[in-house]
């Protein structure tokens, strides 16, 4: 069984930073890609940064230049540093990675966490 866990969520005023952090955990032979998605009330989830295991990496246009997405492959996790918070950025930020597991070492698979909150205050 594989688990994506999301850390650093919370209330930050405009223009303030946090840092999100994702560790999965489990039957996991290998990770392609980790992500960052998110979901703001009465909108659909969004794409907000995604980095391959070569690291590479692909962000929304609305957070480009704020948002930067890094990874530790040795401890199969992903990082999102925020900065420049806006408050339309308020909404629950999952984590998803793509993954292949002992069992179905040539399928990959798609998880996600459980979703952390971002609050930001004008």
């Amino acid at each position: 069984q594989v688990q994506l866990v999301e850390s650093g969520g919370g209330l930050v005023q405009a223009g303030g930073s946090l840092r999100l952090l994702c560790a999965a955990s489990g039957s996991i032979f290998a990770i392609n890609a980790m992500g960052w998605y998110r979901q703001a009330p009465g909108k659909q989830r969004e794409l907000v940064a995604d980095i391959t295991s070569g690291g590479s990496t692909n962000y929304a246009d609305s957070v480009k230049g704020r948002f930067t997405i890094s990874r530790d492959n040795a401890k199969n996790s992903v990082y999102l540093q925020m900065s420049s918070l806006k408050p339309e950025d308020t909404a629950v930020y999952y984590c998803n990675a793509v993954l292949y597991t002992p069992t179905m070492p040539l399928r990959p698979r798609e998880y996600w966490g459980q979703g952390t909150q971002v609050t930001v205050s004008s």
